[in-house]
C-alpha cells in the first residue's frame, strides 16, 4: 500500500523544479521535513532542523538519503561495487536502490534494524542489536549507518562493533547530526524523557549532541576518517537546489586500516 500511495503521489507532483536521483524523477515540489526546535537553531546542528524541500513525493527519500546515495555512486570515493553490504536502519528508498544495484552486480546486501527501543522495520529486515552484531569479524566490504549513533546510549560500543565486522581496508558511511559550534560532544545521562531529550539534543529519541570531536571518537576506535564536503561531490549550485541538499553537510567516511593491532 505504501508503494502504491507513493506512486500516485509522485505522479501528481511530477514537474521540473526538483529532481530525486534515487527514484530518478522530477517534481514540481519537495515536501518540508524535520523539526523546528530552539536547540537546533542555537547550535546550528547540521543534519537536523526544519528543512524546506527535503522530502521526495515519489519515493519519500529525504535530503540525507539522497546525500548518501550520491556518496555511494561517486566514483572518486570508490565505495561501489562492494561484494557484501551491511545497512543499519535501512531507509526504504535508499535500501530499494541498493538492493537493485547489488542484484544487478551479483553482490549481497543485509539490512538490519538499529538498536533503538521501540524502533522497528517491517519486511525483510533483520532485527539485530547494534551492540552485538550477529556476524563474524571482518565480514563486510561496505557498511552504511545513517543517523543512528545519536540514538545509542553506548555509541563507542556500537562503533567497536561496526569496526569489528568490517573487513580491513573496507569503508563505512557513518552519518550523525552534529554541531560545528561544539568542540566536545554534549552528553548528560540525567536527560531521560522525550521532552528533555528534544530540548537538550534536538530530537525526542536522541541521547547526545555530537560536536566537532565526532571524528576523534571514531579515530579512537581505530578508524581512519575522511570528512567530505558536499562540494567534493562536484555538484554545482543548481543541482544542490534541485536535489534539495544542504550545502553545509559533511560526509563521514571511516576506513578500517589493513594493519590493525
Amino acid at each position: 500500500m505504501r508503494r502504491i500511495k507513493l506512486f500516485f503521489r509522485g505522479l501528481f507532483y511530477r514537474g521540473h523544479n526538483f529532481f530525486c536521483p534515487i527514484c530518478n524523477h522530477g517534481y514540481r515540489t519537495f515536501f518540508e521535513g524535520g523539526f523546528n526546535l530552539a536547540v537546533i537553531n542555537e547550535y546550528q546542528i547540521i543534519g537536523a532542523g526544519k528543512r524546506k524541500n527535503a522530502i521526495c513525493p515519489g519515493c519519500a527519500s529525504n535530503d540525507r538519503d539522497r546525500l548518501v546515495y550520491l556518496t555511494l555512486i561517486n566514483k572518486k570515493l570508490n565505495l561501489l561495487p562492494a561484494n557484501l553490504i551491511l545497512h543499519i536502519a535501512p531507509e526504504p528508498s535508499l535500501s530499494s536502490w541498493i538492493d537493485s544495484y547489488q542484484k544487478k552486480n551479483k553482490g549481497s546486501y543485509i539490512k538490519g534494524v538499529k538498536y533503538h527501543e521501540g524502533f522497528y522495520y517491517s519486511g525483510d529486515v533483520q532485527l539485530m542489536d547494534l551492540m552485538h552484531l550477529p556476524f563474524d569479524d571482518n565480514s563486510f566490504d561496505l557498511l552504511i549507518c545513517n543517523h543512528v549513533l545519536e540514538h545509542i546510549p553506548d555509541d563507542i560500543g556500537a562503533m567497536n562493533e561496526i569496526y569489528r565486522v568490517m573487513k580491513p581496508s573496507s569503508k563505512s558511511i557513518l552519518q550523525v547530526p552534529w554541531s560545528p559550534l561544539l568542540d566536545t560532544t554534549f552528553e548528560d545521562n540525567s536527560v531521560k524523557t522525550p521532552a528533555e531529550r528534544e530540548d537538550k539534543f534536538g530530537q525526542f529519541d536522541h541521547v547526545r549532541l555530537y560536536g566537532k570531536d565526532y571524528v576523534n571518537r571514531l579515530e579512537s576506535i581505530g578508524f581512519q576518517v575522511e570528512t567530505i564536503s558536499v562540494n567534493h561531490l562536484n555538484l554545482h549550485d543548481n543541482l544542490l537546489i534541485s536535489y534539495g541538499l544542504n550545502n553545509k553537510e559533511v560526509i563521514f567516511v571511516a576506513t578500517k586500516p589493513i594493519h590493525t593491532s
